[in-house]
């Protein structure tokens, strides 16, 4: 059975940047209910047994497509936001470190240039969404955003995302309404570079 990620802080330990009640709704409501339906839709298709990786990767193997969208939106809906919501910490690291500081260094020529990438994939990406920073098998680093649940995985790219922005309205509205820039630039401040590296290492090896 695919659970919620736990969340490593407080739900008011985000403050001021992220507030109680975004993560209250957003993870509490939103995240339970996509991980509730994929787990009931992952039943239905019979893959339960795969990981939501494999599941998101294998959607062209499911024939019913009322349930291969299903499986992409809700699956992706999952994963999306399990990455998202363990990437935060009140005390977070503000840099990559090792492999992936390196790997920054050489795709982008610094952090503050990826960070510009990312927020601006983030804040033009139309309607609902998400920007990802994702890595190939060769340890390659990429900017994209995507729409809706979607990820890098269940449009078949091949590569892992390793950190997620969200800029569905339900991310940041109670409390940035309609100024999703704002938001953007507070994700940055509770991002944990830490952890981000940490899923690069686990990738790369």
């Amino acid at each position: 059975m695919f659970e919620q990620v736990k969340l490593g802080y407080d739900v008011n330990g985000l403050e001021p940047h992220i507030d109680q009640l975004t993560i209250e709704t957003h993870y509490g409501k939103h995240h339970a209910a996509y991980t509730k339906m994929f787990n009931e839709l992952a039943e239905k298709a019979g893959v339960a047994d795969k990981t939501p990786e494999e599941i998101l990767a294998g959607l062209d193997s499911i024939t019913d497509e009322a349930l291969k969208k299903g499986l992409r939106n809700q699956g992706g809906g999952y994963y999306n936001h399990n990455l998202y919501f363990e990437s935060f910490s009140p005390n977070p690291a503000k840099a990559p470190t090792g492999k992936l500081a390196e790997a920054v260094e050489k795709t982008f020529g610094s952090v503050d240039a990826l960070i510009e990438q990312l927020s601006k994939a983030a804040i033009g990406q139309f309607g609902s969404g998400w920007s990802f920073l994702s890595v190939d098998k060769e340890g390659n680093l990429f900017v994209t955003a995507s729409p809706n649940q979607d990820n890098p995985i269940s449009e078949g790219t091949g590569r892992t995302p390793i950190l997620a922005l969200d800029v569905w309205e339900h991310a940041y509205y109670l409390k940035y309404k309609n100024l999703r820039a704002d938001y953007v630039k507070a994700f940055w401040e509770v991002l944990d570079w830490k952890i981000v590296s940490e899923k690069y290492d686990k990738i790369v090896g």
